[in-house]
């Protein structure tokens, strides 16, 4: 019998006249005993429904870890239970293997090839005439880009005339002074000193007509310069590649000089570009010269160019700790611009052939950690902690915490994830 119930039992037996009789003591000190009673008896009933519930809940705990796998229950991992539903929204399938390849990438700038950018200069002082290009023109090997008046060329055509006239004149003293030998009236040494003096004087034509074709003028330029005895100091200036005018300083009146800045005009060679990039210290040892590279620019988001590495700067810049790699990227449709900003990818390693899932069937926790859900029948779901590697393709590679074969959520595993952390996992 408990404690609590005796009260009851005394209220059954004391009537209300014995009750009546007695003193006001004893009526208090009964009264209290009747409270004790009952509180204790509350009190042991609250006892019993609290362990009722635990062992229902011991019992419903020991029932489900029955049926979680070994694997899971040895490592404790989180559980979602799913309704048929709710699963049917979810893609899964299993961990299979791809190829992914070595690439290391960065930004940069694009430039010209310097290696076929010519700033294009007189190779004599003088004042411009004309100019024929303007900014952006595509010209090409040989076309005259401008002209200029040569005092140079002036004095070197003056002085082509005047050998010709010497030339003429000893050519005829020489002649004369045969014809005198002949008759007598002349000595061998004159014809020895005759022919000598024609000899300088042809001497001398050949080097001032070979100092005039210095200037650009052709054979048959030269040519009518002798026949007209008319000089004419203007200079030709051609362009010595094909290309297009990037830079365009010329104007009339402009006085040039050779090898002073800025040079008339600059052509650049845009069939191909330069891309330079300041990589971090700790990629450079993964570059060599001749990697493929594949360029990419904003305004052409669709447009992948072709090249490959040229030059690695040879300092790491003691600032940034950053490397400069230069390629070489072909351009055949001209699209690329000086100054553009682009983004570029090199193959520094063979392919490597590892486990993936789909890029949407991992996902990052608050804690950084990269998890993925496997499951063996479709409906309930344990949350892996995984380490991942390259992603590429809408592919992730798994270096660590799954096994081939698997099966994993492929689509919809935020919806696990956040519905394990609002507390409703089934």
């Amino acid at each position: 019998m408990l404690l609590g119930e005796w009260p009851c039992i005394a209220l059954g037996v004391v009537n209300v006249n014995v009750f009546k009789n007695l003193s006001r003591r004893s009526r208090a000190v009964f009264l209290a005993l009747i409270v004790i009673g009952g509180a204790a008896l509350l009190w042991s009933k609250g006892f019993i429904g609290l362990a009722d519930v635990q062992a229902q809940r011991k019992e419903r705990t020991a029932s489900t870890a029955a049926d979680q796998p070994a694997s899971d229950k040895a490592a404790d991992l989180p559980i979602v239970d799913l309704s048929d539903k709710q699963a049917g929204s979810l893609k899964i399938g299993p961990v299979g293997s791809r190829e992914f390849a070595i690439l290391k990438t960065s930004v940069g700038t694009i430039d010209f090839n310097e290696n076929v950018l010519v700033q294009v200069f007189s190779q004599y002082p003088g004042k411009i005439l004309k100019a024929f290009f303007n900014l952006g023109d595509e010209v090409k090997q040989g076309d005259i880009l401008f002209t200029i008046d040569s005092p140079d060329l002036l004095q070197a055509e003056s002085n082509l005339l005047a050998t010709a006239g010497v030339l003429e004149l000893q050519k005829r003293v020489l002649a004369r002074v045969t014809m005198l030998l002949k008759s007598g009236g002349s000595a061998q040494k004159d014809i020895d000193q005759s022919t000598s003096d024609e000899q300088t004087a042809e001497g001398n034509f050949k080097a001032a007509r070979n100092a005039v074709r210095i200037f650009g003028k052709t054979d048959e330029e030269v040519d009518q310069i002798l026949a007209q005895r008319k000089v004419d100091s203007t200079l030709l200036v051609p362009s010595p590649i094909s290309g297009k005018v990037v830079a365009r300083n010329a104007a009339p009146g402009f006085l040039t000089q050779p090898g002073n800045a800025p040079a008339p005009f600059l052509i650049a060679d845009v069939s191909t570009m330069w891309m330079l990039a300041n990589v971090i210290e700790t990629d450079a040892p993964a570059y060599r010269l001749g990697q493929a590279v594949e360029v990419r620019v904003p305004a052409y988001p669709d447009t992948v160019f072709k090249g490959h590495v040229t030059n690695l700067g040879a300092i790491i810049d003691p600032n940034s700790h950053r490397q400069l790699v230069r390629s070489e990227i072909d351009d055949p449709q001209h699209l690329l611009r000086s100054g553009m900003y682009a983004s570029f990818v090199i193959h520094v390693g063979d392919p490597v052939n590892s486990l993936a899932v789909p890029a949407q069937g991992v996902v990052r926790e608050g804690d950084g950690t990269m998890t993925v859900w496997v499951t063996n029948d479709s409906r309930r779901f344990t949350k892996r902690t995984v380490k991942i590697g390259l992603q590429q393709g809408g592919w992730t590679q798994i270096l660590e915490g799954l096994q081939p074969g698997e099966t994993v959520v492929t689509d919809g595993a935020v919806f696990l994830s956040n519905k394990l952390l609002l507390g409703d996992a089934g």
